[in-house]
């Protein structure tokens, strides 16, 4: 294991910490706001930047933003991506905390899932190899899908599904494609044109979070956020950016840590639906 990938390594779980700590504060201080609004967008940011709590985990979140990106440039997308599946452990251990009562079986063991396939993932780290490489062509298609899924996500009609999970969801493609975007400008590849695509990904995506958390718990919003922040990065690293997968018996336990860490994120981040969702404000304010 080289010392790049070490110190990747450990950036990404304080990246995990520091975004899991912070998206659950910011998530308890908006769900206390009044209605923020994009119709009133001066007014609503600042009732989030007077609001010390909230600026307290922003600035813990943009702190977890730096070590991710520092990460990168030092370990493939896909291996930061599954150590980042952390901080959705991270969550939903501050949410059970806070609502004291015991954690429903599928959160304990989604927890479980996650730190075994990150510990499968760090064990495979020595053999890890592969260009980071990827054509400007296909960072744009996966870009325009996400974002497209993105748009599709946020429209409005309660029939596709509760209002608060797709938000979340939205948030989540946003900051993926922000993530990639990331990667192809800081990485190998050095696609400095993704610069502005990665800030306006990453904007989008804070904005529909802060109305998202308004409209459901922290699971149901941050949760799934995370889990397609978490799962289609990892995707894109194997995928596009030809992070190498070891031969052999190395080649297993890193396919296996990332199957366990994608399912774990998943049964973490199961939207909460019902009485536990609180809607925040009415139809007009998204």
């Amino acid at each position: 294991m080289t010392l790049h990938l070490v110190g990747g390594l450990l950036l990404a779980l304080g990246s995990a910490i520091a975004l899991g700590a912070g998206f659950f504060v910011q998530h308890e201080a908006a769900h206390s706001l009044p209605p923020i609004s994009l119709r009133r967008p001066l007014h609503s940011m600042r009732l989030l930047f007077s609001n010390a709590r909230w600026l307290g985990g922003y600035v813990v979140g943009i702190a977890g933003w730096g070590l991710y990106i520092a990460a990168l440039g030092l370990a493939p997308l896909s291996i930061v991506q599954a150590v980042a599946a952390g901080g959705l452990g991270v969550l939903a251990l501050l949410a059970r905390r806070t609502q004291r009562m015991p954690a429903p079986r599928h959160e304990l063991v989604g927890v479980a899932a996650a730190i075994i396939g990150l510990v499968l993932v760090a064990s495979s780290l020595g053999r890890s190899s592969g260009s980071g490489h990827s054509s400007a062509g296909t960072i744009w298609v996966w870009l325009v899908v996400l974002l497209s899924l993105a748009g599709l996500a946020v429209l409005p009609g309660e029939k596709t599904g509760s209002r608060a999970p797709r938000m979340g969801a939205a948030a989540g493609l946003l900051y993926a494609s922000g993530d990639i975007a990331t990667k192809a400008a800081v990485g190998a590849g050095h696609h400095l044109v993704f610069v502005p695509v990665l800030l306006v990904c990453h904007g989008l995506g804070f904005v529909v979070l802060q109305l998202a958390f308004q409209r459901g718990s922290a699971l149901a919003t941050a949760g799934l956020a995370s889990l397609m922040n978490n799962a289609l990065p990892l995707v894109a690293g194997v995928t596009i950016f030809h992070d190498a997968v070891p031969q052999g018996v190395a080649g297993v336990v890193r396919v296996s840590g990332f199957v366990l860490a994608a399912a774990g994120a998943a049964l973490i981040a199961r939207s909460e639906r019902g009485p536990s969702e609180t809607v925040r404000a009415p139809a007009y304010y998204t």
